[in-house]
Protein backbone atom coordinates (compact mmCIF):
# COMPACT_ATOMS: atom_id res chain seq x y z
CA UNK A 1 0.00 0.00 0.00
CA UNK A 2 1.16 3.02 -1.00
CA UNK A 3 0.98 6.01 2.09
CA UNK A 4 0.11 9.79 0.78
CA UNK A 5 1.91 12.19 2.31
CA UNK A 6 -0.33 15.30 3.27
CA UNK A 7 -0.84 18.56 4.45
CA UNK A 8 -4.53 19.36 6.00
CA UNK A 9 -5.56 23.12 5.55
CA UNK A 10 -8.23 23.94 8.08
CA UNK A 11 -10.13 26.63 9.82
CA UNK A 12 -10.74 24.05 12.69
CA UNK A 13 -14.07 23.77 13.54
CA UNK A 14 -16.11 20.93 14.49
CA UNK A 15 -16.01 19.04 10.62
CA UNK A 16 -12.25 19.94 10.25
CA UNK A 17 -11.22 18.41 13.88
CA UNK A 18 -13.15 14.89 12.14
CA UNK A 19 -10.78 16.04 8.93
CA UNK A 20 -7.68 15.41 11.17
CA UNK A 21 -8.78 12.50 12.99
CA UNK A 22 -9.34 11.03 9.45
CA UNK A 23 -6.12 11.61 8.43
CA UNK A 24 -4.55 10.17 11.53
CA UNK A 25 -6.86 7.36 11.79
CA UNK A 26 -6.26 6.10 7.89
CA UNK A 27 -2.72 4.02 7.76
CA UNK A 28 -2.52 5.54 3.81
CA UNK A 29 -1.73 8.46 4.84
CA UNK A 30 1.22 10.85 6.33
CA UNK A 31 0.21 13.46 7.79
CA UNK A 32 3.44 15.57 7.77
CA UNK A 33 2.11 18.91 8.58
CA UNK A 34 -1.49 21.18 9.14
CA UNK A 35 -1.49 24.49 8.06
CA UNK A 36 -4.26 26.96 9.99
CA UNK A 37 -6.55 29.34 7.99
CA UNK A 38 -9.38 31.43 9.43
CA UNK A 39 -13.01 30.71 8.74
CA UNK A 40 -14.85 28.95 11.34
CA UNK A 41 -12.84 30.27 14.06
CA UNK A 42 -9.55 33.09 13.87
CA UNK A 43 -6.62 31.41 12.26
CA UNK A 44 -4.21 31.24 15.67
CA UNK A 45 -7.39 29.97 17.67
CA UNK A 46 -7.94 27.52 14.95
CA UNK A 47 -3.86 26.13 14.81
CA UNK A 48 -4.42 26.26 18.39
CA UNK A 49 -7.56 23.74 17.85
CA UNK A 50 -5.53 21.60 15.71
CA UNK A 51 -2.70 21.37 18.50
CA UNK A 52 -5.15 20.24 21.06
CA UNK A 53 -6.37 17.82 18.83
CA UNK A 54 -3.26 16.10 17.53
CA UNK A 55 -2.31 16.06 21.63
CA UNK A 56 -5.79 13.74 22.22
CA UNK A 57 -5.18 12.08 19.29
CA UNK A 58 -1.43 11.42 20.52
CA UNK A 59 0.19 12.77 17.51
CA UNK A 60 2.40 15.71 19.09
CA UNK A 61 4.87 15.11 16.63
CA UNK A 62 2.69 16.68 13.47
CA UNK A 63 3.89 20.63 12.97
CA UNK A 64 1.27 23.37 12.97
CA UNK A 65 1.41 26.12 10.89
CA UNK A 66 -0.06 29.48 11.03
CA UNK A 67 -1.41 30.63 7.26
CA UNK A 68 -2.69 33.93 6.09
CA UNK A 69 -5.42 35.38 8.89
CA UNK A 70 -7.25 37.63 6.08
CA UNK A 71 -8.48 37.47 2.80
CA UNK A 72 -7.08 38.44 -0.36
CA UNK A 73 -9.35 41.74 -0.59
CA UNK A 74 -10.79 42.49 3.23
CA UNK A 75 -10.49 41.60 6.47
CA UNK A 76 -11.78 38.46 8.12
CA UNK A 77 -14.73 38.67 10.74
CA UNK A 78 -16.38 35.81 12.33
CA UNK A 79 -20.02 35.44 11.38
CA UNK A 80 -22.66 34.53 14.41
CA UNK A 81 -23.61 31.41 12.45
CA UNK A 82 -20.02 30.11 12.37
CA UNK A 83 -20.20 30.49 16.60
CA UNK A 84 -23.84 28.92 16.38
CA UNK A 85 -22.70 26.13 14.30
CA UNK A 86 -19.29 25.13 15.80
CA UNK A 87 -19.34 26.82 19.51
CA UNK A 88 -17.68 29.50 20.51
CA UNK A 89 -14.44 28.10 20.46
CA UNK A 90 -14.74 26.51 17.49
CA UNK A 91 -14.89 22.60 18.43
CA UNK A 92 -18.55 22.45 20.20
CA UNK A 93 -17.22 24.45 23.27
CA UNK A 94 -15.62 20.91 24.35
CA UNK A 95 -12.52 21.65 26.78
CA UNK A 96 -9.64 19.59 25.70
CA UNK A 97 -6.30 19.60 27.73
CA UNK A 98 -4.42 22.48 27.11
CA UNK A 99 -0.82 22.03 25.08
CA UNK A 100 2.52 23.45 25.92
CA UNK A 101 3.93 22.94 22.43
CA UNK A 102 3.63 26.39 20.00
CA UNK A 103 2.89 26.65 16.84
CA UNK A 104 5.73 26.52 14.39
CA UNK A 105 7.90 29.66 13.72
CA UNK A 106 8.26 28.96 10.21
CA UNK A 107 5.18 30.46 7.54
CA UNK A 108 2.71 28.38 6.83
CA UNK A 109 2.64 29.23 3.07
CA UNK A 110 6.62 28.41 2.82
CA UNK A 111 6.13 25.51 4.46
CA UNK A 112 3.29 24.46 1.94
CA UNK A 113 5.57 25.75 -0.82
CA UNK A 114 8.65 23.79 0.64
CA UNK A 115 6.72 20.67 0.97
CA UNK A 116 5.60 21.08 -2.42
CA UNK A 117 9.53 21.23 -3.95
CA UNK A 118 10.33 18.25 -1.51
CA UNK A 119 7.62 16.03 -2.11
CA UNK A 120 6.33 17.22 -5.81
CA UNK A 121 3.53 14.43 -7.25
CA UNK A 122 3.89 12.43 -3.92
CA UNK A 123 2.20 15.41 -2.27
CA UNK A 124 -0.85 15.67 -1.24
CA UNK A 125 -2.93 18.66 -0.01
CA UNK A 126 -6.63 19.08 1.48
CA UNK A 127 -8.15 22.75 1.87
CA UNK A 128 -10.94 22.55 4.26
CA UNK A 129 -11.39 26.21 4.93
CA UNK A 130 -10.70 29.33 2.59
CA UNK A 131 -8.34 29.10 -0.20
CA UNK A 132 -6.05 31.91 0.94
CA UNK A 133 -3.14 29.97 1.94
CA UNK A 134 -3.22 27.81 -1.38
CA UNK A 135 -3.63 31.24 -3.51
CA UNK A 136 -0.92 32.79 -1.56
CA UNK A 137 1.48 30.14 -2.16
CA UNK A 138 0.31 30.11 -5.76
CA UNK A 139 1.53 33.71 -6.21
CA UNK A 140 4.38 33.19 -4.35
CA UNK A 141 5.93 29.87 -6.62
CA UNK A 142 3.41 29.09 -9.07
CA UNK A 143 6.44 26.40 -10.29
CA UNK A 144 5.90 24.74 -6.70
CA UNK A 145 2.34 24.20 -6.41
CA UNK A 146 2.47 22.99 -10.07
CA UNK A 147 4.74 19.99 -8.55
CA UNK A 148 1.89 18.96 -6.19
CA UNK A 149 0.17 15.06 -6.88
CA UNK A 150 -2.97 16.13 -5.53
CA UNK A 151 -5.25 19.59 -4.29
CA UNK A 152 -9.02 18.59 -3.37
CA UNK A 153 -10.96 20.89 -1.15
CA UNK A 154 -14.19 21.28 0.75
CA UNK A 155 -15.96 23.52 -0.57
CA UNK A 156 -18.32 24.79 -3.47
CA UNK A 157 -21.88 24.17 -4.62
CA UNK A 158 -22.88 23.37 -8.34
CA UNK A 159 -25.78 21.41 -8.41
CA UNK A 160 -27.49 21.97 -4.97
CA UNK A 161 -27.99 25.99 -2.51
CA UNK A 162 -25.07 27.26 -0.74
CA UNK A 163 -24.85 27.47 2.86
CA UNK A 164 -24.48 30.50 3.40
CA UNK A 165 -26.65 32.27 0.76
CA UNK A 166 -28.46 30.86 -2.04
CA UNK A 167 -25.00 30.79 -4.19
CA UNK A 168 -22.29 30.92 -2.12
CA UNK A 169 -20.46 28.04 0.18
CA UNK A 170 -19.06 29.00 3.61
CA UNK A 171 -15.31 28.50 2.67
CA UNK A 172 -15.73 29.93 -0.96
CA UNK A 173 -17.23 32.70 0.40
CA UNK A 174 -15.18 33.64 2.56
CA UNK A 175 -12.68 34.42 0.59
CA UNK A 176 -13.99 34.26 -3.23
CA UNK A 177 -10.88 36.04 -5.02
CA UNK A 178 -8.92 33.66 -3.51
CA UNK A 179 -10.95 30.48 -4.64
CA UNK A 180 -11.16 31.97 -8.41
CA UNK A 181 -7.22 32.51 -8.45
CA UNK A 182 -7.25 28.84 -7.59
CA UNK A 183 -10.13 27.53 -9.83
CA UNK A 184 -8.89 29.65 -13.19
CA UNK A 185 -5.27 28.57 -12.59
CA UNK A 186 -3.77 25.54 -14.60
CA UNK A 187 -3.41 23.86 -11.18
CA UNK A 188 -5.57 20.61 -11.28
CA UNK A 189 -8.24 20.70 -8.21
CA UNK A 190 -10.86 17.69 -6.91
CA UNK A 191 -13.83 19.96 -5.13
CA UNK A 192 -15.80 18.08 -3.01
CA UNK A 193 -18.65 20.69 -2.38
CA UNK A 194 -22.24 20.78 -1.04
CA UNK A 195 -23.36 18.55 -3.46
CA UNK A 196 -21.71 15.26 -2.07
CA UNK A 197 -21.41 16.50 1.64
CA UNK A 198 -25.09 17.02 2.12
CA UNK A 199 -25.50 13.42 0.87
CA UNK A 200 -22.94 12.06 3.68
CA UNK A 201 -24.13 12.23 7.25
CA UNK A 202 -23.92 11.09 10.75
CA UNK A 203 -25.90 10.85 13.87
CA UNK A 204 -25.88 10.06 17.48
CA UNK A 205 -26.14 6.43 17.07
CA UNK A 206 -22.63 6.00 15.28
CA UNK A 207 -20.78 8.86 17.76
CA UNK A 208 -22.20 6.77 20.64
CA UNK A 209 -20.34 3.32 19.58
CA UNK A 210 -17.02 6.16 19.99
CA UNK A 211 -18.52 6.97 23.61
CA UNK A 212 -18.40 2.79 23.97
CA UNK A 213 -14.78 2.60 23.44
CA UNK A 214 -13.79 4.00 26.48
CA UNK A 215 -11.01 6.11 25.17
CA UNK A 216 -10.79 9.92 26.29
CA UNK A 217 -10.61 10.43 22.30
CA UNK A 218 -13.38 8.65 21.37
CA UNK A 219 -15.50 10.48 24.27
CA UNK A 220 -14.33 13.98 23.33
CA UNK A 221 -14.89 13.94 19.80
CA UNK A 222 -18.10 12.17 20.40
CA UNK A 223 -19.11 15.49 22.49
CA UNK A 224 -17.50 17.64 19.60
CA UNK A 225 -19.79 16.03 17.15
CA UNK A 226 -23.01 15.93 19.04
CA UNK A 227 -22.54 19.17 19.56
CA UNK A 228 -22.90 19.49 15.53
CA UNK A 229 -25.56 17.36 15.40
CA UNK A 230 -27.52 18.77 17.95
CA UNK A 231 -27.11 21.99 15.58
CA UNK A 232 -28.25 20.56 12.85
CA UNK A 233 -31.09 19.21 14.17
CA UNK A 234 -32.03 22.71 14.35
CA UNK A 235 -30.76 24.38 11.60
CA UNK A 236 -31.07 21.66 9.01
CA UNK A 237 -33.98 19.27 10.33
CA UNK A 238 -34.66 17.97 6.52
CA UNK A 239 -31.37 16.05 6.18
CA UNK A 240 -31.53 13.66 9.68
CA UNK A 241 -27.77 14.34 10.75
CA UNK A 242 -24.89 16.27 10.63
CA UNK A 243 -23.08 16.87 7.01
CA UNK A 244 -19.20 15.12 7.08
CA UNK A 245 -18.12 18.09 4.97
CA UNK A 246 -14.12 18.10 5.54
CA UNK A 247 -13.49 14.18 6.45
CA UNK A 248 -15.52 13.24 3.02
CA UNK A 249 -12.52 15.77 0.85
CA UNK A 250 -9.98 13.70 3.14
CA UNK A 251 -11.80 10.64 2.30
CA UNK A 252 -11.82 11.70 -1.21
CA UNK A 253 -8.21 12.97 -1.57
CA UNK A 254 -7.17 8.94 -0.40
CA UNK A 255 -10.14 7.28 -2.04
CA UNK A 256 -11.61 9.17 -5.26
CA UNK A 257 -13.92 6.20 -6.14
CA UNK A 258 -16.05 7.33 -3.23
CA UNK A 259 -17.32 10.05 -5.64
CA UNK A 260 -18.53 10.81 -9.42
CA UNK A 261 -16.41 13.46 -11.05
CA UNK A 262 -17.38 16.29 -13.70
CA UNK A 263 -14.49 17.37 -15.24
CA UNK A 264 -14.96 20.77 -16.35
CA UNK A 265 -13.23 24.68 -16.22
CA UNK A 266 -14.73 26.76 -13.40
CA UNK A 267 -14.68 30.05 -12.25
CA UNK A 268 -15.85 32.09 -8.92
CA UNK A 269 -18.23 35.17 -9.08
CA UNK A 270 -16.37 37.74 -6.98
CA UNK A 271 -18.44 40.70 -8.11
CA UNK A 272 -20.44 41.84 -5.21
CA UNK A 273 -24.71 41.20 -6.09
CA UNK A 274 -26.73 38.44 -5.64
CA UNK A 275 -24.11 35.48 -7.52
CA UNK A 276 -21.06 36.64 -4.93
CA UNK A 277 -19.29 33.46 -4.77
CA UNK A 278 -20.65 31.21 -6.55
CA UNK A 279 -18.84 28.10 -7.98
CA UNK A 280 -20.01 27.71 -11.48
CA UNK A 281 -18.53 26.97 -14.93
CA UNK A 282 -16.70 28.80 -16.87
CA UNK A 283 -17.88 30.15 -20.00
CA UNK A 284 -14.92 31.69 -21.22
CA UNK A 285 -13.47 28.32 -21.22
CA UNK A 286 -16.35 26.07 -21.98
CA UNK A 287 -14.60 24.96 -25.62
CA UNK A 288 -11.19 24.53 -23.74
CA UNK A 289 -10.22 20.87 -24.23
CA UNK A 290 -8.34 20.94 -21.29
CA UNK A 291 -10.07 20.83 -17.73
CA UNK A 292 -8.45 21.35 -14.66
CA UNK A 293 -11.65 20.89 -11.98
CA UNK A 294 -13.19 17.65 -11.00
CA UNK A 295 -16.40 18.48 -9.76
CA UNK A 296 -17.79 15.68 -7.20
CA UNK A 297 -21.74 15.42 -8.26
CA UNK A 298 -22.48 11.99 -6.65
CA UNK A 299 -21.10 10.02 -3.25
CA UNK A 300 -20.90 6.05 -2.70
CA UNK A 301 -22.22 7.45 0.99
CA UNK A 302 -22.77 3.96 2.41
CA UNK A 303 -19.75 3.32 1.76
CA UNK A 304 -18.04 5.98 2.74
CA UNK A 305 -19.62 6.08 6.11
CA UNK A 306 -18.74 2.31 6.67
CA UNK A 307 -14.99 3.15 6.25
CA UNK A 308 -15.01 6.11 7.89
CA UNK A 309 -16.07 4.85 10.83
CA UNK A 310 -14.12 1.52 10.55
CA UNK A 311 -11.36 4.14 11.03
CA UNK A 312 -12.44 5.92 13.40
CA UNK A 313 -13.18 3.38 15.91
CA UNK A 314 -9.76 1.28 15.26
CA UNK A 315 -8.10 4.88 16.06
CA UNK A 316 -10.06 5.43 19.25
CA UNK A 317 -10.01 1.43 20.38
CA UNK A 318 -6.01 1.87 19.57
CA UNK A 319 -6.15 5.39 21.84
CA UNK A 320 -7.64 3.75 24.94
Amino acid sequence: MSVKKMILDVDTGVDDAMAIAYAIADPAVELIGILSSYGNIEADRAADNALKLLHLLHEDDVPVFLGETDPVDHKYQRIDINAQIHGENGIGDVELEEVTRPVENEDGVDFLIESAKKYGKDLTVVATGPMTNLAAAIEKDHDAMKMIGDITIMGGALTVPGNVTPCAEANIEQDPVAANELFTSDLTVTMVGLDVTYRTLLTKKETKLWRETGSEAGIKMADIVDYYIDVYADIYPELGGCSLHDPLAVGVAIDPTFVTLLHMNMKVTTEHDAYYARTIGDKARLNDPTTNVRVAVDVDKERYLEVFMNLFLELFNKLK
